[in-house]
């Protein structure tokens, strides 16, 4: 399949609360697959990875939290929309034509996150 017809695809799923297939997820997240995910995260120390896949015009998705929960396709989105909250829009839209570049290509777009935290402690005026 075109990237842009894969870029249209993951629009709809990500952006457009659409429909991901279970079957896809369960067929390209199998459990061994979720192990190397999961220590991917923890070598990467990152806070938080996701993944999206297509095949056949079904999407499939996959958050994995640094606690090792995992959460698929449309409880995945939800997730990812917690931690991104008003960024989650303007950060899919940069990154889902990279995505369907990718996923064109026959590779799968894996993404590690870190969480920034402040440094900076506020303090009491006296």
């Amino acid at each position: 399949m075109s990237a842009k017809k894969i870029e249209k695809l993951l629009e709809e799923a990500l952006l457009n609360d659409g429909q991901m297939a279970q079957a896809l997820f369960e067929y390209e997240f199998e459990e061994e697959d979720l192990e190397e995910l999961k220590a991917s995260l923890i070598e990467d120390d990152d806070d938080y990875l996701f993944a999206v896949t297509e095949n056949t015009g079904d999407v499939a998705m996959v958050l994995i939290e640094k606690s090792g929960q995992v959460h698929a396709n449309e409880q995945a989105r939800e997730k990812l929309k917690e931690h991104w909250q008003s960024a989650y829009k303007r950060n899919l839209k940069l990154m889902i034509p990279d995505f369907a570049q990718q996923l064109s290509a026959g590779e799968l777009p894996i993404n590690g996150v870190k969480i920034a935290r402040s440094s900076i402690r506020s303090s009491k005026s006296q």
